[in-house]
């Protein structure tokens, strides 16, 4: 897939998890939004709670839900740009990962949102934890 389809299906699928999110109660307050390197897909808010949406999009699911490509990396990379929105926005709300799966093509969209996909994953502070 070339790189401009591949930004191509990406904006699709964010428009299509965003016209989802709103005709569930959610106001949009971002879209793709920057912190450094680091980027929102969809930032959300429910009354009492900010909600970091990854969208995830695929033309088929042939090689895995496209919800199975969020790591531990990309975790803590939503973690720290998340709160440096919280901080930039002086917002004091509840934090809450999700993740909205997008796949199929505009004529035949399949959606899937998981609600508190994740717990993040803070920085490793140096120390190891044996598994």
């Amino acid at each position: 897939m070339s790189t401009k389809s591949h930004l191509l299906t990406g904006a699709w699928g964010e428009q299509v998890a965003c016209h989802h999110l709103e005709g569930r109660g959610y106001s949009i307050l971002a879209r793709n939004w920057r912190h450094g390197r680091d980027e929102l897909d969809i930032v959300a808010r429910l009354p009492n709670e900010l909600v970091v949406v990854e969208v995830k999009t695929r033309s088929t699911d042939l090689y895995g839900h496209p919800e199975e490509a969020v790591g531990p990396a990309k975790r803590r990379k939503l973690l720290r740009a998340a709160l440096a929105y919280l901080e930039a926005h002086d917002l004091d709300l509840d934090l809450r990962f999700d993740v909205i799966s997008v796949t199929g093509t505009p004529r035949n969209a399949e959606v899937f949102h998981i609600e508190e996909a994740f717990v993040p994953i803070p920085e490793d502070d140096g120390e190891t934890t044996a598994t």
